[in-house]
């Protein structure tokens, strides 16, 4: 049942604040997921470009004509893949040296984008994984995936700028020695 609660504990941290980022620099220095020091890296992943569709559009208010950009990352704590997410945001909305950023650096989303202020609205939190979804006394074996939020960000005027899909992997409850 440990597993469950670490779960539970790290869906409630990140829905309790803003930027997932933040949140998985923290989990990863107070699990010890990595050496001491560690800030997470988004590590990109090219050539899989998602189109914003009319719900991504309808989610960040612009029309069909608006350019919507779109960022796929690997979020890393040192060796550690913890999620996977896609991001369309709005570029118009963001500073030259924001989008600059985040066209030709693995930064990720959150620390470019933390000079906004913004919040962040859960649109949903899905576990993945369950302790009932096991046997009675069999070892804990967990899915590649055990998490995903869908959220918007907002800016301090309350314009959404950008809409995510974060996917966390089983690598986010560390190694199984300490689950």
């Amino acid at each position: 049942m440990r597993v469950a609660a670490l779960l539970h504990t790290l869906n409630a941290e990140l829905l309790g604040n803003a930027s997932a980022t933040l949140t998985l620099d923290r989990w990863c220095a107070s699990r010890q997921l990595a050496p001491a020091g560690s800030k997470i890296v988004a590590d990109r992943v090219r050539g899989e470009d998602k189109p914003a569709d009319a719900s991504i559009r309808a989610l960040l208010q612009v029309g069909p004509q608006e350019p919507v950009a779109y960022r796929r990352v690997r979020l890393r704590c040192g060796e550690r893949v913890l999620s996977e997410a896609d991001n369309w945001y709005v570029p118009a909305l963001l500073t030259p040296e924001m989008n600059r950023t985040l066209d030709t650096t693995d930064t990720s989303f959150g620390r470019v984008v933390a000079p906004l202020d913004f919040r962040r609205e859960t649109m949903s939190a899905k576990l993945l994984w369950s302790p009932e979804s096991r046997s009675s006394g069999s070892p804990v074996a967990l899915p590649r995936v055990v998490l995903q939020h869908r959220a918007v960000l907002e800016r301090a005027d309350g314009r959404p700028f950008s809409a995510l899909v974060e996917t966390y992997t089983s690598e986010v409850l560390g190694p199984p020695a300490q689950r």
